[in-house]
């Protein structure tokens, strides 16, 4: 097992594993509702067009994790996106590795503040919702359909990767 760095999650290092969902810059927004909304468009677009299925919107609610964590399991979904947006306003950590063979080397681990959400692009492994501090709930958007499209890898021993108490304070966006 080897512990694992922890990044601040931007757009530009998340961009191989799919979509930072976040409200940007005023500038970026248009203005609607006789003035009384700005609309940040097309932050991701879902994708649940293979196969048959449809989009839907969930809520989960997760337990806060305490660190050390050591992620022993991801999944992938290889007909559709999956979006997490968080509603309590709590940080947490977005675990992913690149779409493929899942390769132990290549998992990163992201800090995310709790007014950003992420959507996994079809195929990506990732781990499912680590909310820190407190119980949490996220939004999720994902493609559901009658045959099953959620497939879980436990880790090897020698693949398992720790995020340590330390790698986190520095990497805790504020």
């Amino acid at each position: 097992m080897k512990a694992i760095p922890v990044e601040q999650l931007t757009d530009d290092a998340f961009h191989p594993f799919g979509d930072v969902i976040e409200a940007g810059d005023e500038s970026s927004a248009s203005i609607i509702n006789n003035g009384t909304c700005l609309k940040f468009v097309e932050l991701a677009r879902p994708d649940c067009g293979r196969g048959s299925g449809h989009a839907a919107i969930h809520i989960y609610r997760a337990k806060p994790r305490s660190l050390p964590f050591i992620v022993e399991t991801m999944e992938r979904h290889r007909q559709g996106s999956q979006a997490f947006v968080p509603l309590s306003g709590n940080p947490f950590l977005v675990v992913v590795a690149p779409a493929g063979d899942l390769d132990s080397d290549s998992i990163r681990v992201f800090a995310a503040k709790g007014s950003q959400g992420v959507q996994f692009s079809a195929g990506t492994w990732h781990h499912f919702c680590l909310a820190l501090g407190e119980t949490s709930d996220f939004l999720v958007i994902d493609r559901v359909a009658r045959e099953e499209d959620c497939e879980e890898v436990l880790l090897l021993n020698d693949q398992k990767v720790c995020i340590e108490a330390s790698e986190l304070a520095g990497s805790l966006p504020t």
